[in-house]
């Protein structure tokens, strides 16, 4: 059986305030060419198919013509998908059932009810069946309820738990599609800055590969960067475009899967995507960058570092003549790398309760009150004490 897996569209998203559709409808469109000409038995997308809860109503044009043009296509592919942790779960079950006519399949949410399951989805090839199991995005109190022995205490434990409770014949072709942090024994993946930073004290959002091995294939959303998590056939398929800068030098693609029978694995394979414009970085003195522009590089977006120890003058003004799409400018010269030290060296030695507040205020755009950090003081000398 062979399918497409895809994740992490982020369709809506912006680009340091510049509007990706154009981008995000070519990028969609070259997938649809694709599977008119590889014709996958099915297409699997895994989470994070806006970039936000609360989708415009163009973001929401750009999925229905995509979804519209896949089901056009013959003989038709089914397409399987789960929600995100950017998508809305109710926002997206919208028309699931009359998707489902058209063989578009959605799990929005985890299990609510203890008679729910994950929805499963069986289909069949020259070796038998093939069991789809969707798992879309969960936190631990998600699905806490369902387990009243107190059994879930972190997302390993909670999705281990969601899994072991579908009584899965792991005898039989299995495929997991799950939106979420997976590593190899804790190891350090390959982050990139367009994910969603999340605050996880130690590592609670973790989740070790070990606990979907016995699966024939795990197509996973969520990390932006293309990688496999412990076995190739536990993959991150990545996103289909660069959403920041450090995705400079990745090279987005379609992750094809092909499974064969039973214990003979898969086999992957890549089918590069095209962006309209590229996302680079450029480094150096003002003028080397701007000499480096031409005709076929200034329509990138651009991050921009300047070495220049003598600080031009505008220098953002003198770039954007020669480049359309600048994302940001960088000073890196003798005087701030100074003035992040003396930052670094201010925040070592602040106390614990003005570490917080600095973070309240950058989280919330707004200072601590006088409650607030009364609570937060009592917090922090109970918990010494307890040290």
């Amino acid at each position: 059986m062979r399918f497409f897996h895809l994740s992490d569209l982020h369709i809506g998203k912006q680009l340091c305030n510049y509007n990706l559709k154009t981008n995000q409808e070519a990028v969609l469109s070259q997938i649809v060419a694709q599977a008119k000409e590889k014709c996958p038995d099915v297409i699997l997308i895994c989470g994070d198919i806006f970039d936000r809860a609360v989708p415009s109503g163009e973001a929401y044009t750009v999925f229905d013509r995509f979804l519209q043009e896949l089901a056009s296509l013959q003989p038709q592919i089914p397409v399987l998908i789960i929600a995100g942790n950017h998508d809305n779960a109710q926002r997206l079950n919208y028309a699931s059932s009359f998707l489902e006519k058209h063989q578009i399949y959605l799990s929005a949410s985890a299990p609510v009810q203890q008679e729910e399951r994950l929805k499963k989805i069986v289909l069949s090839d020259e070796y038998g069946e093939v069991n789809f199991y969707l798992l879309p995005f969960l936190k631990p109190g998600y699905v806490r309820h369902l387990f009243p022995d107190g059994k879930i205490c972190d997302y390993e434990s909670a999705v281990r738990a969601v899994l072991e409770r579908e009584e899965i014949d792991y005898g039989k072709r299995n495929v997991l599609l799950s939106h979420q942090f997976y590593t190899n024994s804790g190891q350090a993946l390959e982050r990139c800055d367009s994910e969603q930073p999340v605050l996880s004290v130690g590592g609670l959002e973790n989740i070790d590969a070990s606990v979907v091995e016995n699966f024939d294939y795990v197509a996973l959303g969520h990390i932006h960067g293309a990688q496999m998590v412990k076995f190739p056939y536990i993959r991150y398929c990545g996103t289909p475009l660069k959403y920041s800068a450090s995705e400079e030098h990745h090279q987005k693609s379609i992750t094809m899967v092909t499974l064969w029978q039973k214990d003979a694995g898969a086999t992957v394979d890549v089918i590069p995507l095209t962006p309209v414009q590229e996302v680079r970085r450029e480094r150096g003195l003002l003028q080397e960058v701007i000499a480096r522009a031409n005709e076929k590089n200034r329509h990138d977006f651009l991050s921009v570092t300047l070495t220049d120890e003598k600080e031009p003058y505008h220098p953002r003004e003198q770039l954007e003549e020669v480049y359309d799409y600048l994302l940001e400018v960088r000073i890196d010269n003798t005087r701030t790398r100074n003035l992040m030290r003396g930052q670094e060296e201010r925040e070592f030695s602040m106390r614990p309760m003005e570490l917080f507040a600095c973070f309240y205020q950058e989280m919330q755009g707004q200072p601590l009150t006088a409650q607030e950090e009364h609570f937060i003081e009592t917090l922090l000398d109970e918990g010494g004490e307890e040290l």
